[in-house]
C-alpha cells in the first residue's frame, strides 16, 4: 500500500508537468500573437497614412533631404508659407496666430479655440481625439496628448491640473471685456 504522501506527491509532480506543458504552449501562443500583430499594426498604419496625406489642406512644402535641417528656417522667413507637417512647434508669442503651426498642432489649438469659452472646464486628450474626428485607440489618443503638452510647453495651451487641455488666456485688454 502506497503512502499517502507518495500520493499527493505524484498528483503535485502531474500538476507541475501539465502547468509547464500550458505554460510552454501559452508562450507558443504569445509568440505567434506577437508576430501576428505586427503586420497588422503596419496595414493599419499603412491604410491610415494615405488617409492623413489626402487630409492635409493646402500646398505641399517639398523639402528635399539634404535641406531637412533648413526647413524651420525657411518657414519662418518665408511669410505666407505653410509649416511643414512633423516640424517644429514655435513658441507662442504676442500676435502669433495658428497658422505659423503644423497642421497637426494647428487643428489643435483651432478646435480649442472654437469650442471652449476662456475659463471653460477644458478637454481631455480622449475628448480631443474624438473631436478630432480620429479612431479613439490607444495611439491615437497618446499622440493627440503628446501634441497637445508640447503646444502647452510652448505657450499655444493651457493644461489644468485636471490633465484638460484648454485654450491659452490672452492677454490681450479686449479679451477681458
Amino acid at each position: 500500500m502506497a503512502s499517502v504522501m507518495g500520493l499527493l506527491e505524484e498528483r503535485e509532480t502531474a500538476a507541475r508537468v501539465r502547468v509547464e506543458e500550458l505554460r510552454a504552449g501559452a508562450d507558443r501562443v504569445l509568440a505567434e500573437l506577437g508576430e501576428a500583430e505586427m503586420p497588422l499594426a503596419r496595414r493599419v498604419i499603412a491604410r491610415a497614412e494615405p488617409a492623413e496625406v489626402l487630409a492635409v489642406p493646402g500646398p505641399v512644402i517639398e523639402v528635399p533631404v539634404a535641406d531637412a535641417q533648413d526647413v524651420m528656417p525657411k518657414v519662418k522667413a518665408a511669410k505666407g508659407r505653410v509649416p511643414v507637417a512633423g516640424s517644429i512647434v514655435p513658441r507662442w508669442r504676442e500676435g502669433a496666430t495658428a497658422e505659423a503651426l503644423a497642421p497637426d498642432h494647428r487643428r489643435i489649438v483651432e478646435l480649442l479655440e472654437a469650442e471652449l469659452p476662456v475659463g471653460g472646464v477644458g478637454l481631455m486628450a480622449k475628448e480631443l481625439t474624438a473631436r478630432l474626428g480620429l479612431e479613439l485607440v490607444p495611439a491615437k489618443i497618446e499622440g493627440v496628448r503628446s501634441k497637445a503638452k508640447r503646444l502647452v510647453e510652448r505657450g499655444w495651451l493651457t493644461l489644468a491640473p485636471s490633465g484638460r487641455f484648454m485654450p491659452r488666456v490672452s492677454s490681450a485688454p479686449d479679451a477681458a471685456s
